[in-house]
């Protein structure tokens, strides 16, 4: 087998592996593969550390844990759509997208917890980023295991969301945001997005997920987006409302101690379990920019569906954001 070793991510998380010695011809052995494999599956994500930069090894690196999906959003840039299907290009020029000022710092592209698609019936299985360009400083993403999150979180809040299914819709403005804000979150400058996109997402099916979920292992997963959450399915209420609010700022909280928090380098990519991870990104001074690569990894838990008959992808293919 070839000399691909793992470390854990840090002492006091419960979940990640970094891993050292991932080349191209390493991944020629398919026991190496599925060695790879195995330990995403059981610890969530995985930072390759030491890799060469190229769509190539992104590819191959992907590969591992199933086919490729293509971005939704027709208007996101390829990287070459028909040697690399799926590899999308995040360009993040100085000065551009929205602004916003947390904790009296201005950032832009600044994302708060979620995990992918939740406005889709279908979750992708698995991201893989790396970075292109990075900014001198800032541009962290952060990670937060739902196991974890399902563990700390009080006995009676647990109760309360077992059973339930969240609201879910496509809306990029953090204006929109109904739970979960930080609380000194100022919004500068609003995302830009095209003529009708707005439009367009008002007019999408909303999606459904569980709140907990269990995975085939037997852990329990607390699954929550507080970005592009509407409400509990069945409990639209004041007191519906005050019970997710209470549960997205408990993430927010929780995160100082739960998440891994990754300053990116230039010779890095990370996997993680869209069925089971949430992610973040700090954002950076508005006058810097970077670009990420990024594929995304097909596959669904089979627990999504829309609320009302829609057509979830094909619609967002039709637009830019």
């Amino acid at each position: 087998m070839a000399d691909v070793r793992f470390e854990c991510l840090g002492d006091q998380l419960s979940f990640g592996a970094r891993a050292f010695g991932v080349t191209r011809d390493a991944l020629e052995n398919a026991d190496t593969c599925k060695q790879i494999a195995q330990v995403f599956e059981d610890v969530g994500m995985i930072v390759f550390v030491d890799v060469d930069q190229d769509d190539e090894l992104q590819v191959a690196i992907s590969t591992i844990f199933g086919e490729l999906k293509d971005h939704p959003v027709a208007g996101l840039k390829r990287v070459d759509g028909d040697r690399f299907p799926g590899v999308i290009e995040i360009d993040s020029p100085a000065g551009s997208g929205g602004v916003v000022s947390v904790g009296g710092q201005q950032l832009s592209h600044w994302l708060p917890w979620h995990f992918d698609h939740c406005y889709n019936d279908e979750l992708n299985r698995a991201g893989v980023l790396r970075a292109k360009s990075i900014v001198p400083e800032g541009g962290i993403t952060g990670f937060i295991d739902g196991i974890a999150l399902y563990q700390a979180f009080p006995d009676d809040l647990r109760l309360a969301l077992e059973g339930r299914d969240l609201l879910y819709r496509l809306d990029v403005q953090y204006d929109d945001m109904r739970f979960g804000r930080p609380v000194d979150l100022e919004v500068i400058r609003q995302k830009p997005t095209p003529e009708g996109f707005a439009d367009m997402c008002r007019h999408m099916p909303r999606a459904l997920h569980p709140a907990i979920w269990q995975r085939p292992s037997g852990e329990k997963v607390l699954h929550i987006s507080p970005w592009m959450a509407l409400g509990i399915a069945g409990d639209e209420t004041p007191k519906g409302d005050a019970l997710l609010e209470q549960t997205c700022q408990l993430i927010n909280q929780l995160a100082g101690d739960l998440c891994y928090r990754h300053t990116w380098q230039g010779d890095e990519m990370i996997i993680w379990d869209n069925w089971r991870m949430l992610h973040s990104v700090s954002g950076h001074d508005p006058a810097w920019g970077r670009t990420m690569i990024r594929t995304t990894i097909k596959g669904d838990y089979g627990l999504g569906r829309f609320e009302t008959a829609g057509q979830g992808d094909a619609l967002l293919s039709e637009t830019t954001v």
